[in-house]
């Protein structure tokens, strides 16, 4: 079996490393000419975890950067609401892991064995899908004009998937409650007091605070759609975040104001392409179904999808060669791949959206703040329970992947 699979981020690399090592013909193409980009998602969640292990992607490299989070905080109006140290499971479980993204792609891709029916080429834009007599996609177009014939193609090229306008499926959005403006702190930055993911609730909004696994640290500010870019200095946004933050970390924020960069405005893109597959083309992970930044789940589900298409499309390559039942081998697999995962999405996107609505609630009741901050010593620890319990699904999908038989 020929794939051809656009977009070498984490669902499509590793997919493509998947099916090579079992023996099918792939070719990988990528739109950029490397792998650093900004903004990725670098929190894999026992989820994630759990597919990289299906895909046979694990253990990652000691090598590269990446570390166990220290835990969880949440803190209303300059008072700790709530602690939770990783793993939250207990002992023994599987903590959520930051990895740098992009080192992890470029190990995967340039330094690890690669198998040799695999083949990668990166700074290959796409132009066009190829269809044959019949309308089934059977390859793609570069935007060189350069041909590349495939059984099946498998578009991984993210949330403005160009494969999906190419062809006409539906993206159908759900409203969103944010956008986000993203902040790094420069190199010279103070660590910050400890290893926690901070998200701090007060009358600026809301924020979250963490190190990535490369060591900088990074702030995620929500705002509305609607609402315009405030133009504020570096100290005007730190002075505002540290009215609502604990001590320690206000401290912190307020020592290391100068290290703050610009804000880049993120438009939060939420939905569900109508159907994820046509005859020959499949759509994966935010092509097919672009995620909240809530928990990470957009790196977490491609993942996990693209251990499902790996254990499906395998299994149709060894059908019988006949082209005609060759073709529809392929197909069941396609159906069977979107069926098995699409339930899981939109539990998950669901779950994302109930989470920003109750963080949104806090922000436009500042009663509710400002009750919460001054009983958290007593209402604290339950709340601490309640919250783990919701995160969950959030951490392991709502059931364990598929075993193909």
């Amino acid at each position: 079996m020929k794939v051809v699979i656009v977009g070498a981020g984490p669902a499509g690399a590793s997919l493509a490393m998947a099916l090579a090592r079992a023996g099918l013909t792939v070719n990988l193409v990528e739109a950029a000419a490397r792998f650093q980009r900004s903004f990725r998602g670098d929190a894999l969640m026992p989820s994630g975890l759990e597919a990289l292990e299906r895909l046979g992607l694990l253990p990652i490299p000691s090598q590269l950067p990446q570390r166990p989070l220290g835990g969880w905080r949440v803190a209303v109006e300059g008072r700790t609401l709530f602690q939770l140290a990783e793993p939250l499971e207990g002992a023994g479980a599987r903590p959520c892991t930051l990895v740098s993204q992009d080192a992890w792609l470029s190990w995967l891709l340039n330094e690890a064995p690669r198998p040799a029916s695999l083949s990668l080429q990166l700074g290959e834009p796409v132009g066009e899908l190829q269809r044959n007599g019949d309308g089934r996609v059977c390859g793609v177009v570069l935007a060189s004009g350069q041909v590349l014939p495939a059984d099946v193609v498998v578009g991984c090229d993210g949330r403005a998937s160009l494969l999906r306008r190419r062809a006409g499926l539906a993206l159908c959005r759900a409203a969103s409650a944010i956008d986000v403006l993203w902040f790094c702190f420069a190199t010279g930055a103070q660590p910050l007091p400890d290893d926690c993911f901070t998200t701090l609730v007060g009358s600026a909004g809301l924020a979250s605070l963490f190190t990535g696994a490369n060591g900088q640290v990074q702030l995620g500010w929500g705002i509305a759609p609607q609402a315009p870019t405030p133009s504020l200095t570096p100290g005007d946004w730190i002075t505002q975040l540290a009215a609502q933050a604990p001590p320690p970390l206000a401290h912190w924020l307020v020592a290391n104001a100068r290290h703050l960069g610009e804000p880049v405005r993120l438009s939060v893109q939420v939905g569900m392409v109508e159907r994820w597959w046509q005859p020959g083309l499949l759509l994966l992970g935010d092509a097919a179904h672009p995620m909240s930044p809530v928990r990470a789940q957009g790196i977490n589900m491609a993942l996990r999808d693209a251990a499902v298409a790996a254990d499906q499309l395998i299994a149709a390559s060894a059908a019988s060669p006949a082209v005609g039942s060759h073709h529809q081998a392929i197909d069941r697999a396609l159906s069977a791949i979107e069926t098995a995962r699409r339930p899981e999405v939109e539990r998950l996107q669901q779950l994302q959206a109930d989470e920003l609505q109750r963080g949104e609630l806090l922000r436009q009741l500042p009663p509710l703040r400002w009750a919460l901050a001054a009983a958290a010593p007593v209402i604290g620890p339950r709340i601490a329970q309640h919250w783990r319990h919701q995160q969950l699904p959030l951490r392991h999908g709502i059931a364990p992947l598929p075993v193909q038989q």
